[in-house]
């Protein structure tokens, strides 16, 4: 069975084509995608907090959806819309990635902290045994704090990021509750926060519109 994937996109759009940007995104960039086999949900998001004011997250069957001939033919058929909007981003950035862990479905939530890191290859374990052994379970003891999922990236477009980590909230202030102090200061933290990879993204995301809705 193939892996399941996401594809996950950030933008920052000119201010005099925000407005725009947002119109084109709700009524074709969305719907041309959702209605491809394979995609099983998209979520727009605005940057709260971090760089690239504009997020989505498309979670998909697997990636080779992204290799379809639905796919293609709408990627590469961009409308008149599409290559006027894509002209006017000051930036962006599109990575597809893998599924590595998945702490368990939640209802909808109406925060997402995406925490991103670059990590050579020889050091992938490293990170994915603090995730497992430590930094999950204790993420998960912190009131409101409602999934963790990991993902190793696949392609990267416009960034160097190499694995993904995904957290629903509760809401904003979950990330100042006094509980998350104790997964901050874990012993695995502690260590491998002093290799020099160690540099994370961070954005914290509130919803603007899903599909399928609530």
């Amino acid at each position: 069975m193939a892996e399941r994937g996401i594809l996950f996109a950030q933008m920052e759009p000119a201010p005099e084509l925000e407005s725009e940007f947002n119109d084109w995104y709700e009524k074709e960039h969305v719907p041309e995608r959702m209605a491809i086999e394979g995609f099983r949900s998209a979520i727009r998001y605005r940057a709260r907090e971090g760089d690239l004011p504009y997020g989505a997250v498309y979670d998909l069957d697997s990636l080779d959806v992204l290799e379809s001939d639905a796919y293609r033919s709408v990627s590469d058929n961009q409308t008149e819309w599409t290559r006027r909007i894509l002209g006017g981003l000051r930036a962006s950035a599109r990575y597809t990635a893998t599924q590595i862990a998945d702490s368990g479905p939640v209802p909808p939530v109406p925060v997402l902290l995406v925490v991103a890191f670059d990590v050579p290859p020889a050091e992938h374990a490293a990170l994915d045994e603090w995730y497992e052994t430590e930094h999950t379970e204790l993420l998960m003891q912190v009131p409101g704090w409602l999934r963790v999922r990991r993902y190793l990236v696949q392609s990267a477009r416009g960034g160097t990021w190499t694995h993904l980590a995904l957290h629903d909230l509760a809401s904003r202030d979950v990330l100042d509750r006094p509980e998350r102090s104790i997964a901050h200061d874990a012993p695995g933290r502690k260590e491998i926060s002093q290799r020099p990879w160690f540099n994370p993204g961070r954005w914290v995301y509130e919803v603007i519109s899903r599909v399928p809705p609530d």
